[in-house]
């Protein structure tokens, strides 16, 4: 087939040529939006999910939407290393700058103001270019919670003169500091109860909800946290057979349940499986047996990229501590289970299983509970270390 006319876009964040399966969810956001900017704010979202499930499509999704619906947007993947402080002001001057090109309001110039003022407290000195005096009293605290809710206080209030709204759209939001995570539930609980139409989307992994309620505790009456996951049987099936019809091509039904099976329904598996075997078919229709030849090429391209670049990350001891997980399986697995398989006490790994914790690798979805963030990787583990031993026992 031609590479050329290849429907299938594999890539981070990149939007599938068939977005399905995620259809209740943007129906109910497009009613959150709306009422928003009607005066009537209710709960924000907090998608959840692993990694390659299509958060970040959905974030992208949810900002055309909410421009629609009159809302300006702010777009921000939280970094693992760095300022949030000083991302969210440079956001909040481009949509401040723009409601005052609509002609001046008192609101939006106050909202500059405030915004000057934020930005003096900026950890790394930095400085952006507000042509505005700084307001006294208003975000100068040093208090990041108390500073960050006088800035999006007055960017509600500058949003609303204009009859628009404000959505804060915040990628990886586990990335977070504490203090900074805090501060944002706090900002945004705080537009709620003024009425300002203002809702934040934060993407996530699966551990976002804990670190919501350890933030602050009211998070679960302010944000719903829909789990995104697999696709069904169907919504897979569709996702590779709707974009093939479009370009002229179709095919074969066990074609379409080999691919979901192998993808187990993975939004990110599914278009890497698509593109790969669009491009070594010869033609329509695609049969099984196209499906099943290009299967080294997949596994190498997964393997290559979407598990290497995180397995790097790991130090030699994190890397062992997945690789007894990936023993027992798919999971999640008890703490003990993958303590006993290290031949170690749970206590001695507590710490490594938090570091692991911290860099996205893994989740606790109950008490005592450990799971991967990351789909098949314990397929991956076990690919590139066919031979595990646990450390320190007789070669």
């Amino acid at each position: 087939m031609d590479p050329l006319d290849n429907p299938y876009r594999p890539g981070a964040g990149t939007p599938p040529p068939a977005l399905l399966g995620r259809d209740a969810l943007i129906d109910a956001f497009g009613v959150t939006v709306r009422r928003a900017v009607s005066g009537a704010p209710g709960k924000s979202l907090m998608p959840i999910g692993l990694r390659g499930v299509g958060k970040t499509v959905l974030l992208n999704r949810f900002g055309e939407i909410a421009l629609d619906a009159g809302m300006t947007t702010a777009f921000i993947e939280a970094p693992e290393t760095g300022d949030f402080r000083t991302l969210l002001a440079v956001r909040i001057r481009k949509i401040l700058l723009g409601l005052e090109r609509g002609g001046t309001t008192r609101a939006a110039l106050r909202a500059l103001r405030v915004l000057k003022t934020f930005t003096l407290q900026l950890p790394d000195g930095s400085r952006l270019a507000i042509d505005v005096d700084a307001m006294a009293g208003e975000a100068d605290s040093g208090n990041l919670a108390s500073d960050l809710t006088d800035l999006l206080v007055a960017t509600g209030e500058a949003a609303k003169a204009r009859s628009a709204g404000l959505l804060l759209a915040i990628d990886e939001v586990q990335y977070l500091e504490p203090v900074e995570l805090a501060a944002l539930i706090s900002a945004v609980h705080r537009t709620t109860q003024l009425s300002l139409p203002v809702v934040l989307v934060g993407a996530g992994l699966p551990q976002l909800p804990g670190l919501a309620g350890d933030a602050k505790s009211y998070a679960e009456r302010l944000f719903d946290f829909p789990m995104i996951g697999s696709l069904s049987n169907s919504d897979a099936q569709g996702a590779i057979a709707i974009p093939a019809q479009a370009a002229g091509a179709d095919f074969t039904d066990d074609a379409l349940e080999l691919i979901v099976a192998e993808s187990q329904g993975y939004p990110y598996f599914l278009q890497e499986w698509g593109y790969h075997v669009w491009n070594n078919s010869a033609g329509t229709p695609i049969t099984s047996d196209d499906v099943t030849s290009v299967r080294p090429i997949v596994v190498d391209q997964l393997d290559r990229n979407f598990f290497l670049v995180r397995a790097d990350r790991l130090t030699p001891r994190e890397r062992d501590y997945l690789r007894a997980m990936a023993e027992l399986g798919a999971g999640p697995h008890r703490s003990g289970d993958i303590a006993a398989m290290l031949g170690v006490k749970v206590e001695s790994v507590a710490p490594r299983r938090s570091q692991l914790i911290s860099k996205g690798m893994i989740f606790s979805p109950a008490h005592g509970d450990t799971a991967f963030t990351v789909p098949l990787f314990d397929e991956y583990l076990r690919r590139t270390v066919p031979h595990w031993k646990r450390p320190g026992a007789p070669k």
